[in-house]
């Protein structure tokens, strides 16, 4: 730290102790490093805890923009925090203890693996509010919420087969749940919408987020054909992969076009902030109940944004005419006939899969070039 005064001065004992003091209680604010604390007099106290860094341009910075939006709208009925980069298991544990003895009255934890955790903590808590992202278990207080990602996986394959020169999608997946296997087979489907005879080959990273294999996967994508890609990872390191070699790619999560403006067809995108919106307000006016939502399309959280400016305008109101569709309910993203690798027919002509069947999807449909880690 730079010195900016050349001259050394004795300070009267009262000042040294207001200072003194102040530091300790801006030691005791800032007890969770990592991340913004709330300081504001009366409001309500609700913290974030993000997997990753809100940097990373994708899931944690659309989480962050979420909590950012629902607080500027909210003034000062609120006052919000976040946690960044905060590992599955003891880590989290810690952490989510931390922030309700702090005095936070809701707390939103960002990534699966904090299922157990906030299970934990919430038991200890039971005057405080939880809500766990793409969780499958609740309690008493502990609420789950996730967007139907699938859905914008489904526009991103659209724009892919109709942008696609060879047919041939790359998909860099990060891990196997159902979640990243649905996004897998939506992806295709779409793509099969408008190019029947797409494939999509699928990598593994085993990671959320690891710029380094995101890129190593895009690049072995690339080599084996693929001349579109998408990624179920929390950076854009797929789409400055695709900028670099001259193939076309997609955001996810968020907005990625800053980081591949040439090769950003679209990025499928989560609003988040009508949920947290919703729980705060409910937690505000007293009618808070624990419970499970599923949000998509329908509800505003999931779109492309910023499609390339040089696709055709044709395309750009197909686009439109398929969200539309998901909106209205008009369009299931597994709508059958379903046919899986081996040819099987999972779900037949005329029917869609629900949501506790897509919740345990754990098989590939027909076009996607790979297998699921078991």
């Amino acid at each position: 730290m730079p010195i900016l005064a050349k001259k050394r001065t004795l300070l009267p004992l009262g000042f040294l102790l207001s200072v003194f003091l102040l530091c300790a209680c801006k030691r005791d604010e800032q007890a969770l490093p990592g991340g913004a604390v709330n300081s504001r007099p009366g409001a309500l106290k609700v913290a974030f805890v993000y997997s990753g860094p809100v940097s990373d341009g994708g899931w944690s910075y659309a989480h962050d923009l979420a909590r950012r939006t629902v607080e500027a709208e909210m003034g000062d009925l609120i006052a919000t925090a976040y946690v960044e980069n905060v590992a599955e298991g003891a880590d989290a544990e810690k952490v989510f203890r931390d922030l309700a003895e702090q005095g936070n009255r809701v707390i939103f934890g960002t990534s699966f693996g904090y299922m157990e955790p906030m299970l934990k903590v919430a038991k200890e808590f039971p005057d405080v509010k939880f809500a766990h992202a793409t969780g499958h278990k609740t309690a008493d207080n502990l609420s789950v919420y996730e967007a139907r990602t699938y859905e914008g996986a489904y526009l991103a394959g659209v724009l892919a087969g109709k942008a696609s020169k060879t047919g041939k999608l790359g998909f860099v997946a990060s891990v196997p749940i159902p979640e990243v296997i649905r996004n897998v087979n939506a992806f295709t489907l779409g793509a099969q919408s408008v190019n029947p005879a797409a494939t999509t080959r699928v990598v593994w990273v085993h990671r959320w987020f690891d710029m380094e294999r995101e890129r190593e996967a895009a690049l072995e994508l690339i080599d084996r054909g693929a001349d579109v890609l998408i990624q179920n990872t929390d950076s854009p390191a797929v789409l400055r992969t695709a900028q670099e070699k001259g193939v076309y790619a997609f955001g996810w999560d968020s907005d990625m076009t800053q980081y591949g403006p040439k090769a950003h067809l679209g990025s499928a995108v989560i609003d988040w902030s009508p949920y947290y919106k919703k729980v705060v307000n409910s937690v505000l006016d007293g009618t808070w109940q624990a419970g499970a939502v599923w949000w998509g399309a329908k509800q505003n959280m999931v779109r492309i944004a910023s499609p390339n400016p040089a696709l055709s305008h044709d395309v750009l109101l197909f686009l439109g005419e398929k969200t539309h569709a998901l909106k209205t309910g008009k369009l299931g993203v597994f709508t059958g006939p379903v046919v899986d690798l081996n040819g099987r027919e999972v779900i037949a002509a005329g029917q869609e899969g629900d949501d506790a069947w897509l919740k345990r999807m754990n098989f590939f449909v027909k076009g996607v070039l790979g297998e699921i880690p078991r």
